[in-house]
């Protein structure tokens, strides 16, 4: 259950992914950011109304797990996810989802050290392995940057956002996995998230008014391509909260995190390798996601 639970999660973040490239051609990622997190609030809570109608249990407040599930809202579904627009920008779906990857390697290094998850030598070596397969996918030589297919700068820039985006979802995904041992509402705990990352949101922009109008004037199918995202991400949290219940906090990140196994293919055969991927793509992501079977066979 574990398993199926967190490929269906990979599933959404794939998608996700892929959504959010088309999306960012017509309508800007500040606006449509706006949109994402509220229909992330919005669909969780339609979620759990349907859950209340069916569950035996009854529904407890929990204040310390409730603040492990905002914590990781701030520090995932804000930080993380904002920065993760910005990786897919920078980077393209296929790459950024090589980076997108690596989020189980810092995961199981954050859950050894807050909550006593085991990392041995085996799993520090695989560590290794996954960061010089994520390295390996970066070109050696220097190509003209563009729309699709960056480098220099643009690249490293991307490669650094990328880091910091998984070490967010690292953080977000311990704190999470933490509360569900002691308190098992995924639906309820993702519109906790959900909730204070759109609080964020609204705390770090400057113009509310001016944002809703931009929304009202925009693509209208930019505005239901982020509806789209959002209730991926919405859908793809739920999922590997859930899939905590039944295995190791590093081990369900590990299995959602495979999305190249779903982006390669995609943007291989359907967007005709416009983003240039090459062989050393390919043995960097083989690197990588090497790295991340061994890690689940452990």
């Amino acid at each position: 259950m574990g398993v199926t639970l967190a490929l269906c999660s990979m599933i959404c973040f794939g998608s996700n992914i892929l959504i959010s490239r088309v999306a960012m051609t017509r309508m800007s990622i500040e606006l449509g950011f706006f949109i994402v997190l509220f229909i992330n609030i919005a669909f969780s809570s339609a979620v759990f109304g349907v859950e209340m109608l069916f569950r035996e249990t009854p529904f407890v407040w929990h204040w310390r797990e409730a603040g492990f599930f905002a914590l990781g809202g701030f520090v995932g579904t804000y930080l993380g996810r904002r920065l993760m627009f910005d990786t897919i920008r920078l980077l393209g779906p296929a790459r950024a989802s090589v980076v997108h990857s690596v989020a189980p390697a810092f995961t199981l290094v954050v859950a050894w050290v807050l909550v006593g998850e085991k990392l041995g030598a085996y799993e520090l070596a695989l560590t290794a392995l996954v960061i010089f397969g994520l390295w390996f996918t970066q070109p050696v030589s220097k190509e003209v940057a563009s729309e699709h297919r960056p480098a220099g700068g643009l690249l490293s820039k991307g490669f650094l956002i990328g880091l910091a985006t998984v070490i967010g979802f690292a953080l977000s995904n311990v704190c999470r996995g933490y509360s569900m041992r002691t308190w098992n509402e995924a639906v309820f705990g993702t519109i906790i998230a959900s909730v204070v990352a759109f609080a964020c949101q609204l705390a770090t922009s400057r113009n509310w008014g001016e944002s809703f109008r931009g929304i009202l004037k925009s693509d209208p199918r930019g505005v239901a391509l982020y509806v789209g995202c959002g209730v991926a991400t919405a859908s793809g949290a739920m999922f590997l909260v859930s899939a905590m219940q039944y295995m190791e906090i590093a081990l369900a990140t590990l299995v959602t995190h495979t999305t190249p196994l779903m982006i390669f293919p995609v943007s291989l055969f359907l967007f005709k390798n416009r983003e240039g991927l090459s062989a050393r793509t390919g043995m960097g992501a083989a690197l990588v996601l090497t790295g991340i079977a061994l890690l689940a066979v452990r």
